[in-house]
């Protein structure tokens, strides 16, 4: 007969191993459960919506939309890696070892790839604005596309090598059957923390903080400008980047608000010490961050909300759809 004390292991059967289940108040975890499953549920259903409309809609498929596609892609799998946290916060882990430092390194490579997107979108809107005579030259599709594949190809080579002593024996720094724990040492963390915060952190302000001084300077001109035939399309050119510019530049702020949290609690430990419970918090602000993303699109894409109603009513399935105007 089970007792109250196998009723509170994660593995009754490891009596002296087995870790103790996570006591919560009742109340305290439906609130949280449902909350978290909204905000999973809310970011996997807006940014399934970002990837049909710019896979879909060949009108859309621009540099800067390509882009957007990528980083909706993580977003996308941000949402689905939420809803299993939000079980493993309240509960034991019974996938086993190897399966646990797979977690966390899915979580590792959409984290280091939604950098990455950060740092091209800064340089694509970095190119538009500064050096708009030579944007179409230099970002292309297949330009934006091959750097997108490279950052994500990156992300998993990069994380795998930064996790490699985990892979090496599986389930070494756990205290307990029924724990989930990677630890990344100091010296790896130090590095990891340049190269994946502080140096793509820099990148983008550097680079959006040149577009904000070029977009004032820009505004102020249109403004004092007496428009002319010719002028006016250069005007309004003008006006469709300063628009993109600005809106990608608060995914940019929002993101970095999001993320910084997380790096600071790296930065605070002697080792990177993550284990599910511990991460629950700086791991959730950044989840939510993906919820964010698509709402932004909405208020400033006029593309986005048409898009979203030809999908919403099926109009995507009749024949030709794909060209229809929606820009």
């Amino acid at each position: 007969m089970e007792t109250l004390q196998d009723r509170e292991l994660c593995f009754p059967q490891f009596l002296n191993a087995s870790c103790r289940r996570p006591k919560h108040p009742r109340s305290e975890t439906v609130l949280m459960f449902t909350l978290l499953s909204f905000i999973s549920f809310l970011t996997v259903t807006l940014n399934l919506l970002v990837i049909i409309s710019i896979s879909h809609f060949r009108k859309l498929h621009t540099p800067t939309n390509l882009l957007l596609l990528s980083l909706a892609t993580s977003d996308f799998f941000v949402g689905f890696l939420l809803f299993f946290q939000t079980f493993n916060m309240y509960s034991c882990w019974f996938l086993g070892d190897v399966l646990c430092v797979l977690y966390y390194l899915l979580i590792y490579v959409i984290a280091s790839a939604c950098i990455g997107n950060m740092v091209l979108i800064s340089v694509n809107r970095y190119v538009a604005i500064c050096q708009p005579l030579h944007y179409s030259s230099q970002i292309t599709v297949g330009r934006v596309t091959t750097c997108t594949c490279l950052c994500w190809l990156c992300s998993v080579l990069y994380n795998s090598i930064l996790m490699k002593d985990n892979f090496r024996q599986p389930g070494r720094f756990r205290s307990c059957s029924g724990e989930c724990v990677v630890v990344v040492s100091h010296s790896a963390g130090v590095v990891d923390i340049i190269i994946s915060f502080i140096g793509p952190v820099s990148v983008i302000m550097v680079l959006y903080l040149r577009v904000f001084v070029v977009a004032v300077s820009q505004a102020r001109v249109m403004r004092s400008q007496v428009a002319a035939q010719q002028s006016s399309v250069k005007v309004t050119v003008k006006k469709s980047e300063l628009k993109a510019a600005r809106t990608l530049g608060v995914v940019v702020v929002v993101f970095l608000l999001c993320l910084c949290p997380y790096f600071c609690v790296t930065l605070s430990g002697q080792d990177t010490l993550i284990d599910a419970s511990s991460a629950a918090f700086v791991i959730c602000l950044f989840y939510f961050n993906s919820c964010l993303n698509p709402l932004i699109y909405a208020f400033f894409y006029p593309w986005f909300r048409k898009s979203v109603r030809l999908i919403v009513t099926l109009q995507i399935l009749k024949p030709g759809s794909c060209d229809t105007n929606i820009q």
